[in-house]
């Protein structure tokens, strides 16, 4: 099973390259288009790639709504961190003008780097100047009509714990531009690739959640600690009414 399993990890990189080599011209034309223009169709372009690349890896991608979404409506999207799969879980989940706050080391990829510097806002969590210049990205983002898509944990959460200890950044922003929240559930993401590793991807199902959006109407700069406690509790109940995978079992009573 480990042998076929490294032949279809070799065989899903293959495509995922392939799609990408098909991506770049379309972003190269783009890229000329204008920040709000140009990102709007490149990330429509990314959307349509990884649709294309789960269709052909045997990932099946479903959305579900526990309560109406509107496309229409501005959010700051937020969702938990679990594994490398989340990216392309992004864009086949969303279908709405929205900028993704991703990690600037990424950027240095060679060819995929191009891409998402086109697609995306990034941060250097170590540097105080970078994250402070990103931050002043986003709310200009915000300005300009489009949602945000923020993982509040900032990096993967390898515990048995449903959610990392998140940073204020997504509710400070939530609550100075008055965007509501709306929390996403990734469910399947943990199974289908470990974070441990890329060569644990497998075929199966993809599940996004999309939880009741949670309204930043009126709240100050005082109120963003109890905010991100709101939304924290929400999403780790959720995850474990959903019985997300690695999440731990209670343990049995008496101990």
């Amino acid at each position: 099973m480990r042998f076929l399993r490294i032949i279809y990890c070799f065989y899903a990189l293959g495509v995922f390259v392939l799609c990408m080599l098909l991506v770049i011209p379309p972003v190269v034309v783009a890229s000329f288009l204008g920040k709000v223009r140009g990102g709007n169709f490149i990330y429509r372009l990314c959307s349509a790639w990884a649709g294309v690349w789960f269709f052909l890896i045997g990932i099946r991608h479903r959305n579900f709504y526990e309560h109406p979404h509107d496309k229409n409506k501005q959010y700051i999207f937020v969702a938990n961190h679990i594994s490398y799969l989340d990216a392309p879980v992004i864009v086949s989940a969303l279908h709405q003008k929205v900028r993704v706050l991703g990690k600037a080391e990424v950027s240095k990829i060679p060819l995929f780097g191009f891409i998402y510097r086109n697609a995306v806002v990034t941060v250097n969590r170590s540097s105080a100047t970078h994250r402070a210049n990103s931050v002043r990205i986003l709310k200009s983002v915000i300005k300009k009509g489009i949602s945000i898509f923020i993982f509040p944990e900032g990096t993967f959460n390898e515990t048995n714990e449903p959610l990392k200890e998140l940073y204020d950044g997504a509710f400070r922003i939530a609550i100075e531009t008055q965007t509501p929240i709306k929390p996403l559930l990734f469910l399947d993401t943990w199974r289908r690739m470990h974070f441990s590793t890329v060569f644990s991807l497998t075929p199966g199902r993809s599940r996004t959640v999309f939880l009741k959006e949670i309204p930043v109407a009126g709240l100050t700069s005082k109120d963003v600690e109890s905010l991100k406690q709101q939304v924290t509790q929400v999403m780790a109940q959720k995850l474990r009414e959903y019985k997300a995978g690695w999440i731990a079992p209670p343990a049995p009573k008496g101990e």
